[in-house]
């Protein structure tokens, strides 16, 4: 049952990469038709075609590899000056000579002519005005960002996030030493510092030492300051407030770091801290958060994402070392699809309640679509960004030449860019490669 519900997260994850690709490509088509651009293909996934049919203009369809998509827009760059045409021609002739990156601009150019009607084509995308490119651009991204906003929603408002109460659970009936491994009391244990204070299942906890406590992580914190020593819990029972005495019994617990793996000391043992501990057991509950607070973890989530895609070389490079090294991996370092569909089936096949599976899923892909928001706008072709620059470029010629009364500039031509393109093309490639080998040899757990 474990191994089946690890692969259905993965093709949960698989599905909802599907959804958030369509999702941003749509991002796309939209704009594009209310502009009145010529759209030929909108297509979910590269490779050969799965599925596809024509409805108007446009083709719709499905491929084999959900690694991506695209939408193909009459006249992305303004038509092949004629001169360079007559170049191109002479070129495949033999007539002409020309490089590796010559040819690759001029065979962009040749593809982008073929989605032109004619030189006064005007449903076509480079004479639309800027600021609708920019939109046309924008639209992918920001689907993905809205469904990751739409997916907290629904994680935050809708389910809850699993907090620990100030109720009282259960209440220990004895003191186990922790180097025992039975669970059941023996005639020999201690009783338990809370079954002697008189605690009880369902009271709630309102103060710790005379200290207010709203949460439960602020109860066990003041406990576990107190080994040994005398203090009072107030709790409230059945409508009354009641005053405890409770004395924490003396515990070594291992030190944790920030992501909860015990801190090893430099003879290579685990460290340990004396706590106190009473024996209490907390109520886990949903509680829902205002609707507010989904896209606040949205844009939260961007600013931590942006900060590692800045340095994607670099944690790429580091993630690949770890195949030589052997070294546990970044957590919070990029992963791949592979590595998100691992992480997908580990959170299908954990050993929790369903709701806290579909939760984790939830967080999951939202994630991925935060990661997809930004990516997508760096501002490198053949990435939305990249166009975007492009766009945004252009209308800065155009208001200079206005400011200075100068002619209005040419298009901006980005076939010349292609070069820079293909070169961003093999990285990405390159990087993908490295985090999908290493998403399979040294993976990234949540567990462990």
């Amino acid at each position: 049952m474990e191994a089946l519900a690890f692969v259905i997260g993965v093709v949960l994850m698989v599905v909802g990469l599907a959804v958030s690709i369509a999702l941003h490509e749509l991002g796309h088509l939209w704009p594009a038709k209310k502009f009145g651009v010529r759209v030929g293909q909108y297509m979910i996934g590269f490779g050969p075609t799965l599925w596809s049919r024509r409805l108007g203009e446009t083709e719709y369809g499905v491929k084999a590899i959900p690694l991506g998509g695209y939408i193909s827009m009459a006249g992305m760059y303004p038509p092949s000056p004629k001169q360079a045409s007559a170049a191109a021609s002479g070129h495949r002739s033999g007539k002409a000579g020309g490089g590796f990156f010559a040819t690759m601009v001029q065979d962009a150019r040749a593809a982008n002519d073929e989605t032109l009607l004619s030189e006064d084509d005007d449903r076509v995308f480079y004479r639309l005005p800027v600021w609708k490119r920019v939109v046309i651009m924008l639209g992918g991204p920001v689907m993905n960002l809205l469904f990751a906003i739409v997916l907290f929603a629904i994680l935050l408002s809708g389910i809850g996030i699993q907090t620990a109460t100030t109720t009282v659970s259960s209440v220990s009936d004895c003191v186990i030493p922790s180097d025992s491994a039975r669970s059941e009391c023996e005639p020999t244990d201690p009783q338990a510092p809370a079954a002697a204070a008189g605690i009880r299942s369902g009271d709630v906890i309102v103060a710790v030492d005379d200290e207010p406590i709203s949460t439960f992580a602020e109860a066990a914190a003041l406990i576990q300051a107190s080994p040994e020593r005398a203090i009072s819990i107030t709790v409230e029972r059945d409508g009354e407030t009641l005053t405890l005495p409770l004395t924490p019994v003396a515990v070594e617990q291992p030190v944790l770091d920030v992501r909860g793996q015990p801190v090893v000391g430099e003879d290579g043992e685990p460290q340990t801290e004396r706590v106190g501990l009473a024996g209490i057991r907390q109520e886990v509950d949903y509680l829902r958060e205002p609707v507010w607070v989904a896209p606040q973890m949205a844009f939260e989530r961007v600013g931590a994402v942006a900060g590692i895609i800045w340095q994607m070389p670099v944690k790429v490079w580091e993630a690949g070392t770890t195949l030589v090294t052997g070294e546990e991996r970044d957590p919070n370092g990029p992963l791949s699809i592979v590595g998100a569909g691992r992480l997908s089936g580990e959170v299908a096949a954990a050993d929790a309640p369903v709701l806290n599976r579909v939760a984790g899923f939830l967080e999951l892909l939202a994630a991925v679509n935060i990661a997809l928001f930004v990516f997508n706008l760096i501002p490198l072709l053949p990435l939305d960004g990249g166009h975007i620059a492009v766009a945004l470029w252009e209308g800065i010629k155009r208001v200079w030449a206005k400011v200075f009364r100068r002619p209005p500039p040419k298009p901006v031509d980005a076939t010349k860019l292609v070069p820079v393109t293909f070169i961003v093309v093999v990285a990405l490639i390159a990087m993908g490669a490295v985090l999908i080998l290493t998403d399979i040899v040294n993976p990234v757990s949540l567990f462990g």
